[in-house]
């Protein structure tokens, strides 16, 4: 395997490297399974496996899926779960990749396509990863994860040796990065860095060539305001962003302010952008916490779409205007209540590996 870490001509762009959008081909889906000893889900963990379940079994009929473990041993209880929940196929792998926690979407790899001479190539980049700027002590297995899956695939690795989750980023396949202020400029993550600095990153590491950012994340996100809990592609051209009506809800001025921008953007062609709002589900609370619930959430797969849904009026018109946005591929809604507990749903449980 192949570390490309030095001079700016061996940064993926200058490679011919870019990050594909979630809708391009995959060939599989990464996940980490939880733990019942994880931080994740303290008093909650007993409803999560069964959301895994449901997602894997709808995964699985469309691409590969991966499951990362510690050891065999925990690879056969899970496979054993998922057959008592329901859910079997012969697209189901196992890896013993250990993670303290399963945000896969932030621990994981973030894999790159090019075209060169005829041939398909594909790499991976190994961003830092520290527990969302140290909230949480351990991480380090996390952190090992993105080269443990190079390996596996004999892909070349990039080491920015910067501090980057895979839910801070957004793109959509042709030169443009979404991501938010609240993250990547807090210091708990790059403080070395200046804004310009973290945009050269992008530029260098995704193979874009614009980034447009958004404001604040929405309240009870404990990553400091991840794009995938906000504003998504999905399409070149197009953005879903999720708006607040309740003016008294903490999250109507935030949301508000990000609509605003998004509505300044321009394409590098110097065309607006469509933005297509979603509704949030209303406030949900757990022993007085404020929970991110978020329509946003969702995870773009082969033929299909997952919508995370929390039980609230809300969910049919958001799988509506979702399907709207997705005519090609099959929109379908799985109970997130459990997992949200968490504070995350299935886009920051996942990591889409393209073809």
């Amino acid at each position: 395997m192949m570390d490309q870490q030095m001079s700016s001509a061996s940064r993926p762009a200058q490679l011919g490297y870019r990050m594909p959008a979630e809708w391009e081909p995959h060939h599989a889906t990464w996940l980490t399974w939880p733990r019942a000893e994880g931080i994740s889900f303290p008093g909650q963990f007993e409803g999560v496996p069964g959301v895994y379940a449901e997602l894997i079994r709808h995964l699985a009929q469309v691409e590969e899926v991966n499951i990362n473990v510690w050891h065999p041993a925990m690879a056969e209880e899970v496979r054993e779960t998922l057959r008592k929940l329901g859910t079997t196929s012969p697209n189901i792998r196992f890896h013993c990749f250990p993670a303290y926690e399963p945000w896969c979407r932030d621990h994981g790899p973030i894999f790159l396509v090019r075209e060169r001479q005829g041939l398909h190539e594909r790499a991976v980049v190994d961003w830092e990863y520290n527990a969302w700027g140290g909230k949480y002590s351990s991480y380090d297995l996390d952190n090992a994860v993105p080269r443990q899956v190079a390996d596996l695939r004999k892909l070349p690795v990039f080491s920015p040796g910067i501090i980057m989750e895979g839910g801070s980023i957004e793109v959509n396949g042709c030169g443009t990065v979404l991501t938010t202020e609240a993250c990547l400029l807090n210091k708990n993550r790059n403080p070395h860095l200046t804004k310009d600095e973290i945009e050269q990153y992008l530029v260098d590491y995704l193979g874009v060539n614009q980034v447009l950012w958004l404001g604040d994340g929405i309240v009870g996100d404990d990553t400091d305001g991840h794009i995938d809990d906000l504003s998504r592609f999905v399409n070149p051209t197009t953005i879903v962003t999720v708006v607040e009506e309740d003016p008294t809800d903490d999250n109507y001025a935030i949301l508000e302010e990000n609509y605003r921008r998004l509505l300044d953007f321009k394409t590098p062609q110097g065309q607006p952008f469509r933005i297509v709002k979603l509704p949030m589900p209303g406030k949900l609370e757990c022993e007085g916490q404020r929970l991110p619930a978020s329509y946003a959430n969702f995870y773009i797969a082969n033929e299909i779409v997952l919508v995370p849904t929390y039980r609230d009026k809300n969910d049919g018109q958001a799988l509506e205007i979702l399907q709207r946005e997705f005519p090609d591929r099959r929109v379908v809604g799985v109970d997130s209540t459990a997992l949200i507990w968490g504070l995350g749903s299935f886009h920051c449980i996942s990591q889409q590996e393209p073809r």
